[in-house]
């Protein structure tokens, strides 16, 4: 694992073969599968979320087709080839952001340098990032090299918004999209990297981290890193609250009770207090309207798997 002070724990976390990924089990066994059988295809298109892995995933795809001695599909990450993808010393891997790189013209660049052959891999990957941002001259340009690319190439297709992107680009893709990541997953690997840090993070805690990251580890870990550098050895659900900013559950509990009893006054004192105290209005809101929600679902179905939220008092309210 990487360490690096200066890192965000989000960058210095990242996982680095396909076993350390969170979840996404549907996508990591085909990969794996298609690395070990040398069935590569020459494009693939990650959908998902923020957060969920897709650039991550495909920079493990990258060294795992190049790798010289893979370990049951996984990079093995100490070889000369995945050591220099890696530090950035091969060039063979090139991720393009089509967020500022979206003209034709960028676009002319990669079919120009697509029919040289590598030069120290065995395959060129090309990992385009946020793809739908691309204009329509740029995708039109690219679809003959999608289409038919040299066989030492291999496309990685990145995005956030797939139904942007043009039926003539998806039809040259093998599709996987990347699944918001259970809160019970995301804390999981809070924990795991809080104990890293030398930190304790209660359970509850976790769990209340990732219930704000909607699906998107990233979100939580970054959330986390917020924590940590406060420099507590200990972590527990009412610090963290505290630490980000957002209203406790009980406050939350108190409001909807008002609401429901129509007490406007004390209502309206809870939320000013949320003002007065300087936390987030608009995360206050959301974890309002999350509660609700929780209320409708559970008198519905009358079964907690399917609730938000996380802690015991709000279960129990």
């Amino acid at each position: 694992m990487i360490k690096t002070s200066h890192l965000a724990l989000y960058r210095a976390y990242r996982p680095q073969t396909f076993d350390e990924v969170v979840e996404q089990q549907h996508i990591v066994t085909t990969l794996k599968n298609a690395v070990i059988s040398k069935k590569i295809a020459h494009a693939y298109l990650f959908c998902g979320t923020r957060g969920t892995g897709k650039t991550t995933m495909a920079k493990i795809f990258a060294r795992a087709v190049n790798c010289l001695s893979p370990v049951n599909g996984n990079p093995c990450n100490s070889c000369e080839i995945c050591r220099g993808i890696i530090d950035g010393t091969i060039l063979d891997v090139m991720e393009i952001d089509a967020a500022s790189n979206n003209s034709v013209d960028n676009i002319r660049d990669i079919i120009d340098e697509v029919v040289y052959t590598p030069t120290k891999a065995s395959k060129k990957v090309y990992i385009i990032d946020e793809v739908h941002m691309l204009s329509v001259g740029a995708f039109n340009a690219l679809l003959k090299t999608l289409e038919e690319p040299p066989e030492h190439v291999i496309f990685i297709l990145a995005t956030t918004e797939p139904h942007k992107l043009p039926a003539t680009v998806l039809s040259r893709c093998q599709r996987f999209d990347f699944r918001r990541i259970t809160s019970r997953g995301i804390a999981g690997r809070l924990v795991k990297i809080s104990k890293e840090c030398g930190v304790s993070l209660s359970e509850e805690a976790a769990l209340f981290i990732a219930s704000l990251s909607e699906g998107a580890l990233r979100d939580g870990i970054s959330l986390l890193d917020q924590c940590i550098s406060t420099g507590k050895s200990e972590l527990d659900l009412v610090s963290v609250q505290r630490i980000i900013g957002v209203a406790p559950g009980e406050v939350i509990i108190n409001t909807v009770e008002d609401l429901l009893g129509r007490k406007s006054s004390d209502a309206i004192s809870r939320i000013d207090l949320i003002f007065s105290e300087g936390m987030d209005p608009g995360q206050f809101i959301h974890n309002l309207i999350r509660f609700m929600r929780d209320i409708l679902v559970f008198k519905t179905t009358q079964n907690p798997y399917h609730l938000y939220s996380v802690t015991d008092e709000e279960k129990k309210a």
